[in-house]
């Protein structure tokens, strides 16, 4: 299997425009053209290219579909929030321990929006090498991500109960207010009691208080759990399945938020794609902590690609 990963920010100011910014299209061009030269190697028989967050709201969405079509050879799949919430749970929750108790609250931290699922386990199966191939894209974060070779096996049924996508993201509330470098203490005063309102509209819909285990996916996760865990370079095999606290998570949103970008930089474990934006996404994950009452989360690595290749799968 191949597993990659490109920050490309295709909703560059999506949330102030209302339109894909035309040198983000072009960064994503050149991602998947990419992605098109690794996928012919590697001889891949299926392609599913899906498209989230504010690729569903852009005026000149068809822009961006067009150039998908011209340069991956199928059209991008603008998925809806429901669907997005379902295919980062089954990604996250396979491959648990059978001694993580369910049910999960599954939380996709992206760049544009924040999905909330809550369920229990799916019948395991695990990826084998085979011919099918994936490309996503968060529009807002700008992940634009592939992976080949899923098998043909059975995906297996989820046990979904509530699903549901919010407009919070790092992105998205990095541009409605953090806009200063470091942000000041308004501004994040401002970004906390926004995010607070949309958790607590999330969490009555989706009944993630009753979940025993929260799971959190995607870079702003990975990336605080990688600084709680102090590691010196950041770790996929260490950050996946670790098990962070409530007090370290505030921790580490804090002292982000009290840093500039440059500062974020010279910690270990960033992305230089992600500095300007993880103070937002860690901000987002420390609310959700508190308004879910829960006192520690389980980092996951596996996540929405993960939930698009298994859907491959399925006949």
């Amino acid at each position: 299997m191949v597993r990659r990963m490109e920050i490309v920010r295709l909703g560059q100011d999506i949330d102030r425009t209302g339109r894909l910014a035309p040198e983000a299209i072009e960064r994503t061009r050149v991602a998947l053209a990419d992605y098109t030269g690794q996928i012919a190697e590697l001889g891949a028989s299926r392609v599913r290219m899906c498209a989230t967050s504010a690729s569903r709201d852009a005026s000149n969405a068809d822009e961006f579909r067009a150039m998908v079509l011209a340069t991956l050879g199928v059209e991008p799949e603008v998925v809806t929030g429901d669907e997005e919430a379902r295919l980062s749970f089954t990604g996250a929750v396979r491959g648990l321990g059978a001694d993580v108790p369910a049910p999960y609250l599954v939380v996709d931290i992206g760049g544009g929006s924040t999905e909330f699922v809550v369920g229990g386990r799916p019948a395991e199966a695990a990826p084998a090498a085979g011919g099918a191939s994936v490309a996503g894209v968060d529009p807002a974060a700008g992940g634009a991500s592939a992976v080949a070779g899923v098998d043909e096996a059975a995906a297996g049924a989820l046990a979904v109960a509530a699903a549901l996508s919010v407009d919070i993201g790092c992105v998205r509330m990095t541009e409605r207010h953090l806009s200063a470098d470091p942000p000041t203490a308004a501004q994040i005063a401002a970004a906390e009691a926004d995010i607070t309102e949309v958790v607590d509209r999330a969490l009555s819909v989706v009944p993630g208080r009753e979940a025993a285990t929260l799971i959190g996916l995607a870079g702003s996760v990975t990336t605080v759990a990688g600084i709680a865990l102090g590691l010196p370079e950041y770790r996929s095999d260490r950050i996946h399945h670790a098990r962070i606290s409530y007090d370290d998570v505030a921790k580490v949103t804090t002292d982000l938020l009290a840093r500039s970008a440059a500062e974020r930089l010279t910690i270990p474990v960033m992305h230089p794609g992600r500095a300007d934006v993880i103070a937002a996404g860690a901000l987002v994950l420390k609310v959700i902590m508190e308004r879910a009452g829960m006192d520690s989360m389980i980092a996951s690595e596996r996540d929405i690609l993960d939930g698009i290749a298994w859907s491959l799968q399925t006949p």
